[in-house]
């Protein structure tokens, strides 16, 4: 066997040992969907169809060549639409963006982010023992499991964004009023929590995912509780899909779904109206990824006043934040390659759709809608909520 088959050998063994159907890259029709669909594709010298025939010739090296790969932010659209079911986001995608790292050609601000994850669990590079710095003052105090040393009916695992970053804190907070006007029995990890390492997985780095989800595996086996929420989608698709794979098994709830299944109680508490026309955002992992569209969209037309308008791209349709897949760590990198922010675009649809309120179910995108409606023509006043924002407005809490 010659050096490129080797390489050949190599990096696809890579992409079968990546995802339990990665077989599937030799029923590849190239036809272009997954190419089509990329919001990025345009600008990627080698988007997934280009990429697969590059494999398929043996060039895998001229790709490792070029940085335009990183434009890919892991939204699974390549992979919702390929009539083949190859599942190129978990599997090749991701094994490129491996092999870039190994290379060493990776974008600077990325490799932070990486770095911080590795050394403070966190890629903000936050102090783990701030992570549970934001539940100060809110009463019923907000259960932390190191301390109180005792059983609770729900694992809330808050994720790093919706722990450190000062606008996610509110719908954090939020959150936990919500929860507590329930009479919910939860308690939260606070400094023992590590990253889920999720996102980190899609942008290459396996090995730093491997790290951190035995790092909470081996938290979440310390402590007693029924069943695991988030509201991160990263966290929710890594405890629900990737966690498993690594013997760690629990069942877990993103908060929409918790929340739906309480909708009877939720309306007798909401009491105070919120008029206006909201669009929904379906995060990737929460929609495409995992199939849950219907319970945020109940829980938003359950707040009285509220009228739900979609806009042009939703459910499967959707399109990204841009923050997924590393994403949320490359946006200068890839302002330099595109000028334009996957974020400009979905504040532009909500205000076609006429919204009011653009609303979300992902610590990522509270920030990156905001920032995006401050620098749009026009969209000064358009609020970004997280549907939880809006749930504890509705019931004064």
């Amino acid at each position: 066997m010659n050096v490129t088959e080797v390489a050949k050998s190599s990096f696809y063994a890579k992409v079968l040992e990546a995802t339990p159907q990665g077989e599937r890259l030799r029923l590849c029709l190239e036809c272009g969907n997954c190419s089509g669909i990329c919001p990025f594709g345009y600008l990627m010298l080698y988007p997934p169809s280009r990429m697969i025939a590059m494999m398929r010739a043996d060039r895998i090296g001229k790709v490792l060549e070029t940085d335009t790969v990183w434009m890919c932010v892991s939204c699974y659209a390549c992979t919702a639409a390929c009539p083949s079911k190859i599942p190129l986001t978990p599997g090749l995608m991701t094994s490129i963006k491996e092999e870039l790292l190994l290379a060493g050609n990776v974008p600077a601000e990325l490799h932070s982010a990486l770095q911080n994850s590795q050394r403070y669990g966190n890629p903000l590079g936050e102090s783990p023992r701030k992570r549970a710095d934001w539940t100060l003052g809110i009463q019923p105090e907000v259960k932390v499991m190191a301390k109180i040393k005792q059983p609770v009916d729900v694992l809330w695992f808050v994720g790093d964004y919706a722990s450190y970053h000062p606008r996610v804190q509110s719908a954090t907070k939020a959150l936990a009023r919500v929860l507590n006007a329930l009479g919910v029995d939860f308690g939260i990890l606070g400094p023992d929590e590590s990253s889920d390492g999720d996102s980190q997985r899609l942008a290459g780095e396996r090995g730093l995912f491997e790290m951190l989800a035995e790092k909470n595996g081996k938290v979440f086996s310390k402590y007693q509780f029924n069943k695991i929420i988030t509201a991160d989608p990263h966290a929710y698709n890594a405890i629900k899909n990737e966690y498993p794979l690594q013997g760690i098994r629990y069942p877990v709830q993103h908060y929409t779904e918790y929340l739906a299944e309480r909708i009877d109680q939720l309306k007798l508490l909401m009491k105070q109206q919120i008029k206006a026309k909201v669009a929904y955002h379906d995060p990737c992992y929460l929609g495409r990824a995992n199939g849950i569209f219907d319970q945020p969209r109940a829980l938003l037309c359950a707040i009285p006043g509220v009228e739900l308008v979609e806009m042009t791209h939703n459910h499967t349709n959707s399109l990204c934040c841009g923050g997924g897949g590393g994403g949320m760590w490359l946006d200068g990198f890839q302002w330099e390659k595109a000028h334009v922010r996957l974020s400009d675009w979905r504040v532009r649809e909500a205000m076609s759709a006429g919204a009011e309120i653009l609303t979300v179910a992902c610590p990522y995108e509270t920030p990156r809608f905001e920032d995006a409606a401050k620098t749009m023509p026009g969209a000064d006043k358009l609020k970004v909520r997280d549907i939880a924002e809006l749930l504890a407005e509705s019931m004064g809490v």
